[in-house]
C-alpha cells in the first residue's frame, strides 16, 4: 500500500488545524479523501494518547474551565426520535486552560450534565501536582463536581454572567448581550483578582475559528462522533506543541515545561509513527 510521505502528512495536518475541510484538502494536495480520513483517525488516536500520558504532574496555579457547543449530524432538536442516543445531536467540549502558560490541560467531549462535569474535573485534578485556583462559569454541574473531586483542597470561584436581551433584529444569530459578571467565591480562598474565565473563553473562540467542524451556519459539522473527537485531539496537539502563542512568544507546552523545544509539524507525524509502532 502506498504511504504518504512525512512532508505530505505534515502538510495535511497543518491544513486540518487551519480550518480547511477534508474535501478541500483532497483537492489541494491530491491525496484521496479516504487517505485523509484515515490520517485523521490515526493522528487523533496518537495525539490523544500522547497528551494523556504527557500532560501529567503539571504545576499550574490558576486553571479556567469552560464548555464549547457543537453538534454531530444534526442539532438536538432536529434528531429523529429513532436516532436518539445514537451519537447524534448536541455535543459539548469541556476545556481546562492554564491561565499563565495557556496550556490546554484537559478536555472532554460529551454531554453537559453532572456525570460529564465530574469526569472532567476528575481528569483536571489527576493532571495537576499542587493546589490550584479554579474558575468556572455559573454552570451548576461544576458545584457538585468540584466538591466531590477536590473537597477542600482547591480555591474555587464561579464567574456568574448576567445577560440581557439579544440585539433587536438579530435574535436568531446573535447571543444575548452580557451586561455584567458577578465573581462568586465558592470554596477555599480564591484571589478576587484572578476570578476570570477570559483566557479559556478566548481559547474556545480560537477552536471555533480554527477548527472547521465548529464553523457556524455551514454543513461542515461533524457527521461522526469519533471523528469529532479525533479532530479536537489534533487541534489541541497543534495548539499545545506547535503554534506559538503571540503573548508568550513560545508554545504553551514550552511555557509549561512539558517540552524543551519548539515542535514542527513533522514532529507531530513522528508521534503518529511512534504510536503505530508501539501497538
Amino acid at each position: 500500500m502506498n504511504r504518504l510521505t512525512t512532508e505530505k502528512r505534515a502538510q495535511i495536518l497543518g491544513m486540518m488545524v487551519e480550518g480547511v475541510s477534508l474535501r478541500s484538502i483532497s483537492r489541494l494536495t491530491g491525496a484521496s479523501k479516504n487517505t485523509i480520513a484515515k490520517l485523521l483517525v490515526d493522528a487523533g488516536l496518537a495525539f490523544a494518547a500522547y497528551q494523556d500520558k504527557t500532560l501529567r504532574g503539571l504545576t499550574c496555579k490558576r486553571v479556567q474551565v469552560d464548555e464549547i457547543w457543537s453538534f454531530i449530524g444534526a442539532k438536538e432538536k432536529n434528531v429523529p426520535q429513532a436516532q436518539k442516543g445514537l451519537g447524534r445531536g448536541d455535543v459539548w467540549c469541556w476545556t481546562a486552560l492554564d491561565a499563565d502558560t495557556k496550556l490546554m490541560v484537559s478536555w472532554l467531549v460529551g454531554g453537559r450534565d453532572a456525570e460529564y462535569a465530574t469526569a472532567f474535573i476528575q481528569d483536571v485534578s489527576d493532571r495537576v501536582a499542587n493546589r490550584i485556583q479554579l474558575t468556572s462559569d455559573g454552570h451548576g454541574a461544576y458545584l457538585r463536581a468540584v466538591e466531590n473531586v477536590f473537597g477542600v483542597d482547591v480555591d474555587y470561584a464561579q464567574l456568574v454572567k448576567i445577560y440581557g436581551a439579544a440585539p433587536e433584529g438579530q435574535r436568531r444569530y446573535s447571543p444575548a448581550e452580557c451586561i455584567g459578571a458577578k465573581p462568586t467565591p465558592v470554596r477555599g480562598k480564591p484571589d478576587p483578582k484572578h476570578i476570570s474565565t477570559s483566557y479559556v473563553e478566548r481559547a474556545n473562540l480560537s477552536i471555533r475559528m480554527g477548527l472547521r467542524r465548529y464553523t457556524r451556519l455551514t454543513n461542515a459539522f461533524s457527521k461522526k462522533f469519533e471523528n469529532h473527537v479525533h479532530g479536537l485531539a489534533i487541534y489541541f496537539m497543534y495548539y499545545n506543541f506547535v503554534r506559538i502563542h503571540q503573548t508568550l512568544r513560545t508554545t504553551p507546552a514550552q511555557a509549561a515545561g512539558v517540552t524543551g523545544k519548539l515542535w514542527e509539524l513533522e514532529d507531530l507525524v513522528r508521534v503518529i509513527d511512534d504510536h503505530e509502532n508501539s501497538n
